[in-house]
This record gives C-alpha cells, sequence and structure tokens, in this order.
C-alpha cells in the first residue's frame, strides 16, 4: 500500500512540515528540499526530470547546508549488520542443480526459425562469398560466413522457456559526486531491478566510496514479508553519499561474494557503476595508467569459454573514467555502458537485467572442420572470442561461451579452395559444429549444422556475393575504422580521426547491404556519424567521445547490445555542449544486438516509450 507522505524527488526525504526544512515545488510539479535543490541545481531545469524552471534556486554559496538524509524511513529500519570474514551466509537455492546429461542435435533440428518457434537447440548456417566458384581456379581468402543463434524464448502464446536463476552482485559509487537526483535516480533504477527478479534469483549490493561495503547478503528475491526483496529494497534506500571513488576495493569485495557463497545458481554476473575516477588502486591516469589492477583474479576471463561472473559496467555522466570502466568490462567478459543522459540509468539497467534474465546457452562453442582435402583455414574473426586454427589449417574452433536467448553471433572465416576435379560439380567446404550447455535443461549438447558447400561449373558465371557476408564485412572494417579513429583522438590527432570515421561512413554507405536499406547498416552509419562529431576535437571527446567510442566498441567486440545516448544532430551536438544549451537525445542501445527480452524489458521499464505489448508482460514471469 502507497504512503500518501510527500517526499523529496532528489533525496526521497519526508517532506512534511518541520521535518527535513523548507521545501520547494517546480513549474513541473516536482517537490523538494530547499536545500537539495541548492546542493544539486545547476542549471534552470528541474534536477529530476531537466524540465525548463522560470525560478529554481540557484547555488550561492560553496557552504550551503548539506541535504537531509537521502533515504525514505522504511517500515522497518535497516541495520547492516558486522560483515563476516567468509561471506558463506548466502541463502540456499530454490532447487538442487540438475543432474547433467548429454544430447544431441542434427542439423535438420538446428534451424534459423528459433525466434518465432522457441527453437530448443542452437541453429548454425553458413554463407558462402559465392554460391559458385570457376571449377578449373583456385581461390585464396574465400570468406565463410558461420552464423549461430541461440535457442528462442518463443512467441506471444507459447509457454515461457525454463530459465536458469541468477546471482547479481550490484556494485554502485556512492561517492560524494553522487549527491543529489544522481543517487535518487540510482535508487529508483535498482528498484525496478528488485521488481525485476525472480524468487529464484539472489542478489547482492555492494556500495563504495573511499571503501566498500556489502550491504546484504546474497539474497533470494522471495516476495514474503521479510524476504529478500524488503531487504533489498532496505538497503538501497540506506545508501548516502559521500567520500573517495575506490572501483579496486568494490571489486574485490563483489569477488568476494561470488567466491564465498556456499550455493551456485547457474548464471552469475556483476553490474558496476560509478560516476567518477578511482585514485586508490589506479592512482596515475592515462597510457600509463594500470587498470588491470582493477579486476580480482577470480573475474579475469580466461578465453576459453567460460566466465566465473562477467561484470558489466555502466559509465554514470561524463566525469566518470572510460578507459577503466572498458577495461574492466573486457577483462571479464561483459559490456561497457555510457549513461550521458542519468535519467536513462533505468532504461540502461532495464536491458541489461533483460539479457541476464534470458541466459539459453552457456560453455559454447563453435567447431570447424575442413571436408574436402585442399581446403584449409586461413583466419577467424571473431571479436573478442578466443579462435584457434590448428596447424596445418583443417580445423579451427571458437570459444564463444555465453549467450542470451535469440542472441546471435557472426564469425568471418577466410579460405582457401583449390581447384576441382573435373568430375566434380560441388566443393564441399567445411563441416560447422557446437557443443554448448542447455540452460533450460542443464544438459551438455551436441548440434551438427549446416555444411558449407560451393557449386564448380566448368565455366564462369555471373557472380554475385552474399548479402550477409557483405554484411558482415562491412560491420569489421567500420569497427576498425573506429578502433583506428579511437587511437587517433587518443594522441591529439583528432581531424585525422574524423577522416577515418568519414571514410568508413562512406564504405557503409556504398556496400550492397546498405544499398538494399539493411537495418543494420544504416544504423552503423548513424553511429559513425555521431562518433565523427565526438572525436572532433580535445574538449569533446574528453566530455563524451572516448566513452561513446568505448561502448561502441564493446558493443561490436561482443556482437551484444551496450547503452548509450546518440544525439538527434550529430554535427550539432558538440557546438550545443559548447553553448551550455546541451544536446537533444534519443536513447540507442545497438539495436542490431537487441534481443526480443531486452526489448520487453525496456517495455516494462519505460511504458511511456514503448507500450507494454502481451509479449513484455509474458517475458517478465
Amino acid at each position: 500500500m502507497e504512503s500518501n507522505i510527500s517526499t523529496c524527488a532528489i533525496c526521497n526525504g519526508d517532506m512534511r512540515r518541520g521535518v527535513g526544512g523548507s521545501s520547494f515545488t517546480a513549474d513541473c510539479s516536482h517537490q523538494f528540499h530547499f536545500r537539495c535543490v541548492l546542493a544539486s541545481s545547476t542549471s534552470q531545469a528541474c534536477p529530476l526530470c531537466s524540465a525548463r524552471c522560470r525560478e529554481l534556486p540557484s547555488f550561492r554559496s560553496s557552504k550551503s547546508t548539506p541535504p537531509p538524509p537521502a533515504s525514505r524511513v522504511p517500515a522497518q529500519p535497516f541495520f547492516r549488520p558486522k560483515e563476516p570474514r567468509v561471506f558463506d551466509d548466502d541463502d540456499p537455492l530454490v532447487r538442487p542443480p540438475r543432474p547433467l546429461g548429454d544430447r544431441h542435435h542434427s542439423a535438420a533440428g538446428s534451424t534459423s526459425s528459433s525466434s518465432s518457434s522457441g527453437s530448443i537447440a542452437v541453429a548454425l548456417n553458413t554463407h558462402c562469398e559465392y554460391s559458385s566458384l570457376p571449377r578449373d581456379a583456385t581461390h585464396e581468402n574465400f570468406a565463410v560466413l558461420v552464423h549461430a543463434r541461440a535457442p528462442g524464448s518463443g512467441g506471444v502464446d507459447a509457454p515461457p522457456r525454463a530459465r536458469a536463476p541468477l546471482d547479481l552482485v550490484t556494485v554502485l559509487d556512492v561517492s560524494g559526486s553522487m549527491v543529489g537526483s544522481k543517487l535518487a535516480l540510482l535508487k529508483q533504477a535498482m528498484g525496478f531491478v528488485v521488481d525485476s527478479l525472480g524468487p529464484a534469483d539472489r542478489l547482492c549490493v555492494v556500495s563504495f566510496s573511499s571503501g566498500a561495503s556489502r550491504l546484504m547478503r546474497l539474497a533470494r528475491m522471495s516476495e514474503s514479508d521479510g524476504g529478500g526483496k524488503a531487504l533489498a529494497k532496505r538497503a538501497v534506500e540506506s545508501l548516502a553519499a559521500g567520500g573517495g571513488t575506490n572501483i579496486g576495493a568494490a571489486l574485490r569485495k563483489a569477488a568476494k561474494v561470488l567466491d564465498d557463497r556456499l550455493h551456485r545458481n547457474a548464471v552469475a554476473s556483476v553490474i558496476l557503476l560509478s560516476d567518477g575516477q578511482d585514485t586508490y588502486t589506479v592512482p596515475r591516469r592515462g597510457q600509463d595508467a594500470d587498470y588491470d589492477a582493477l579486476v580480482p583474479p577470480s573475474f579475469a576471463y580466461t578465453g576459453d569459454g567460460y566466465r566465473s561472473a562477467p561484470v558489466h559496467t555502466f559509465g554514470f555522466g561524463t566525469d566518470h573514467d572510460a578507459a577503466a570502466m572498458h577495461t574492466i568490462a573486457e577483462a571479464t567478459g561483459g559490456t561497457f555502458s555510457f549513461i550521458e543522459n542519468e535519467a536513462d540509468v533505468q532504461d540502461a539497467f532495464a536491458q541489461c537485467i533483460g539479457g541476464l534474465l534470458s541466459v539459453a546457452v552457456q560453455e559454447l562453442r563453435v567447431d570447424v572442420a575442413c571436408a574436402n582435402t585442399g581446403v584449409r583455414v586461413r583466419s577467424v574473426s571473431s571479436g573478442c572470442y578466443r579462435s584457434r586454427i590448428d596447424e596445418d589449417g583443417r580445423a579451427a574452433s571458437i570459444d564463444v561461451g555465453e549467450l542470451y536467448a535469440d542472441e546471435e553471433r557472426r564469425f568471418l572465416l577466410l579460405m582457401d579452395v583449390p581447384r576441382a576435379r573435373v568430375t566434380s560439380d560441388v566443393t564441399h567446404l567445411m563441416q560447422v559444429s557446437c557443443a554448448y550447455r542447455d540452460m533450460a535443461t542443464g544438459l551438455a549438447t551436441n548440434v551438427d549444422g549446416e555444411d558449407a558447400v560451393v557449386l564448380r561449373p566448368s565455366r564462369a558465371a555471373r557472380l554475385e556475393r552474399s548479402a550477409e557476408v557483405d554484411r558482415e564485412r562491412v560491420r569489421l572494417e567500420a569497427t576498425d575504422g573506429i578502433a583506428a579513429a579511437r587511437a587517433a583522438a587518443e594522441r591529439g590527432a583528432h581531424e585525422e580521426a574524423v577522416e577515418i570515421l568519414r571514410k568508413k561512413q562512406r564504405a557503409v554507405a556504398r556496400s550492397a547491404a546498405a544499398r538494399a536499406g539493411d537495418s543494420m547498416c544504416v544504423e552503423l552509419s548513424r553511429d559513425l556519424q555521431e562518433m565523427r562529431s565526438r572525436v572532433a576535437d580535445r574538449r569533446r571527446y574528453e566530455l563524451s567521445g572516448r566513452a561513446y567510442v568505448l561502448a561502441g566498441l564493446s558493443s561490436h567486440a561482443q556482437q551484444r547490445a551496450t547503452s548509450r545516448q546518440m544525439s538527434c544532430d550529430g554535427e550539432t551536438a558538440g557546438r550545443r555542449a559548447e553553448a551550455g544549451r546541451g544536446t537533444t537525445q534519443i536513447s540507442t542501445a545497438s539495436f542490431s544486438y537487441m534481443t526480443p527480452a531486452m526489448m520487453d524489458m525496456l517495455c516494462w521499464c519505460s511504458p511511456r516509450l514503448h507500450p507494454l505489448s502481451p509479449r513484455s508482460a509474458h517475458g517478465r514471469r
């Protein structure tokens, strides 16, 4: 039952007469403590919704009275017990782990219709650069695309597919710079996270400033009175800002929570949000900084497809250390997201949670074996995923690891193809298979995919390149360009960075996929345009360009959606920021990689922007 007590929109404190001091009501009807507005207001806009205000108290003195405690008085006070030496007090699991077994699927059961039919197996398909090659010629660097798609969650009318419960540790920055609206928005976003978790999921909240504290044990998110959800919400409401930023201590605390737990859900992950720069573990900044020192050994990703707990990092605002956050994500197999507009923090969390609550596959390994004696694998473009090629080039493998429901991965292989025999009409290039653990059943699963086969006519015909292969080439070349532009911007060559991105944007526009209206190419072109405006000079690059570019690289390396905001008018974004007028922004989350589960969670999170569909309501059960 909701309370009728009015609360401050910044600190969530009591607004009744005589409690918390004088009050102020903005034109948009949001209410604040007068001193909260003084502490957080930097412009003539509402600190919560950014609506223009005719009158707003301004910060006149650096010695203003601190705001009241940034917490709403809970029904039961939140007592923070002394931390135990060993974090083995986690709640037991809802059910014991499922017995392990195995099963096998043939290519016939591995179709590309998983998203609509709720397919129970990973779909493996191949696309050759050309459907036919002249019989009497050899071909070097012939491209073959391997496309893997995780099982789907089913359509609107399908029963929900079983999912693996989640162990989640949220690591939240409560340093002094988080005071005011930032902390209020973070609490609101965390409330959404708590509400999103099911009774089999477990959550632990870690806060950090100059040090790090575990606010609650790893608890099941039960709905009962005094259950895990109530405990988590009281822990979140107890957050108060103050102190420095010690990201290293925070991650060590999170690692201890997961390392010491007695029970283990099948899926584990960490969400790290920070708006500042670590000055404790990494005292030096820039190219000399050792950001790897921030990553606890148990979190480091070995590259073999197994991740103990990926850390998904969120840079909050424009003052965070994007290089540090990107390094942490990259080292652990997580993603880096840039929350430039602080009001978008809940959407960013929603997208991430939508993925974590739909993990369908773990320990995925894709294997390739050459079928013809003369075929050899030259190279594998696999982004951040470790790949291997045998010494003789006859086999290759890619360690992919974890996939969300309906999530896709594309890998481009370059191969040498020999001449065909006079009597041969086709050449079997390679056989594709994969092995993984199915999270719905707990079973070890093997799938035989679609063989790559090319026709060998006696005469050369007019060849048309595969749209799938062309699309992936465009994406890979653009990603290389983004990395090169970032390197140029880091050394101060901003004109060079802009020119690199301009050339890549033109190449995208000239591609056959773009001319055919491919949605990924359209998005990629817009993204490159946005990056051009953000790397144009040192000020813009330091303010938002580095973070925006790194979030893009994180997304393309993993082929997974990350959150960032794109200006409606990229060309003028920098000039508007310099003039102090801000930028008009729209939310973007690498829609080419967005999964239905992520979109469903965003719909639930922001029904005013995305009307809640039957699928959305169905997907979050």
